[in-house]
């Protein structure tokens, strides 16, 4: 995984303001930890805790605990589950930061566990955050890799011309809502972009929003 961006001073607020919270209502940081809590009546399997780094023998690399990984990790289960498990009821799934390989990629994902990921260094105050350029100079390049329970390896990147966070989410969001009002999305309820607009629109973003899908071999 590489990307470049910043964090606003809202996002950073929140961030605190949810520690914060969890570090009175022991409860809350259980359900804020569940990667199931929005898959109501369905337990899957142990998952990967996201708070261990670790030596990933699909990527050949060490890996660390990423900041967003608990807020994602939901959503990808909850779509599995509104679309009767087409990844398995046993599926696994983590995210993390790719920190490189040997003593150096070791070294450089334990700095980031016990939590340290989720000290953010942004001084920013919530209304303030990346201006334009720094909204357009940023991107980011993800691999997603999984193993099928019969050993194969699959491999995914998907890459942004934007930073990830204010420049690509908002032209995201911009093609998910022409994608509801345009592609016949109908069906009511809570879901996931994934689980309710599948294909359309990732054909949406990949010609109007600078993302791209791209088998990785």
């Amino acid at each position: 995984m590489a990307m470049k961006g910043e964090y606003s001073g809202g996002t950073v607020a929140s961030l605190k303001a949810s520690l914060e919270a969890t570090a009175v209502k022991p409860g809350l940081r259980a359900l804020l930890g569940d990667p199931f809590a929005l898959t109501p009546g369905f337990r899957g399997i142990k998952q990967p805790d996201g708070e261990t780094p670790y030596f990933d023998e699909t990527i050949d690399a060490w890996v660390a605990p990423f900041v967003m990984a608990p807020i994602n990790t939901k959503n990808i289960h909850r779509t599995n589950y509104l679309l009767g498990h087409p990844y398995g009821s046993d599926f696994q799934y983590d995210e993390m930061l790719v920190m490189g390989s040997g003593d150096v990629g070791k070294k450089a994902a334990q700095r980031l566990g016990g939590g340290k990921a989720y000290e953010l260094g942004s001084q920013a105050k919530p209304g303030e955050g990346p201006n334009l350029a720094s909204r357009r100079g940023g991107f980011y390049d993800i691999l997603f890799a999984g193993r099928t329970a019969t050993g194969e390896v699959l491999r995914l990147v998907v890459t942004g011309d934007q930073d990830p966070g204010y420049g690509s989410t908002s032209k995201m969001l911009s093609q998910a809502a022409l994608c509801l009002t345009e592609d016949d999305q109908s069906a009511g309820g809570i879901w996931t972009p994934a689980a309710l607009m599948g294909d359309a629109l990732v054909d949406r973003l990949q010609t109007n929003a600078g993302v791209n899908f791209a088998l990785f071999t």
